[in-house]
């Protein structure tokens, strides 16, 4: 996958003061940043995430998904570590894009699932491509990773395009009323690791 760097500057955050780094996919004209803190390229494992952009979640505060709540608990993490990275890619609706997103939403409000609503709209449920991430972290003399998840695909997903992953560390945040069939299914139908609180629907 073709990604060209861009270019960096700071980025000053609740948290502390991060590093951005922007890259282009060619093939699909994505953007991507990656925000980094501390010495990331002395060859030992960081700290880092991979997250999924998620409008919604992420910049809108919705209730629906736990991505807001894992996006500030990932910056918190690496700002108390004072070293790591966190790549924030441009694969909304796990990969199915915002208006679709939008659809799915609307599915779901009809008593479908997150899975399920994907499938509904034609699409797979879950269509992100991971393998972008290598040439960042290539770029940006990361070989290693401690992987903030609770989804074990991410970790299948870098060791199979060459990232070792030594460690996975859960993201366990954000259970409310509003998402617990999400997370639900997420553990049940995505093999999501989460607790025994998460994966019980609400009475």
């Amino acid at each position: 996958m073709a990604v060209t760097f861009i270019a960096s500057s700071k980025l000053p955050t609740p948290w502390g003061t991060f590093t951005m780094h922007g890259f282009f996919e060619e093939e699909t004209g994505k953007e991507h940043v990656v925000l980094t803190m501390g010495e990331i390229a002395d060859g030992q494992p960081v700290l880092g995430r991979l997250h999924s952009e998620c409008l919604t979640g992420d910049a809108l505060f919705s209730l629906r998904c736990d991505c807001g709540f894992q996006l500030e608990a990932a910056l918190k993490a690496i700002a108390d570590e004072g070293r790591g990275a966190l790549l924030y890619l441009r694969q909304e609706g796990r990969g199915i894009g915002l208006m679709n997103k939008i659809r799915a939403y609307h599915l779901q409000d009809g008593g479908a699932d997150t899975v399920e609503a994907n499938e509904q709209l034609g699409f797979g449920a879950d269509q992100r491509d991971y393998s972008i991430c290598k040439p960042m972290l290539e770029h940006l003399g990361i070989k290693t990773l401690k992987l903030l998840t609770n989804n074990p695909r991410k970790v299948k997903a870098l060791e199979e395009f060459g990232v070792p992953v030594a460690e996975r560390l859960p993201l366990q945040f954000g259970l409310n009323p509003h998402n617990r069939k999400y997370l639900a299914t997420k553990a049940g139908k995505l093999g999501h690791m989460l607790g025994n609180i998460h994966q019980a629907e609400a009475d």
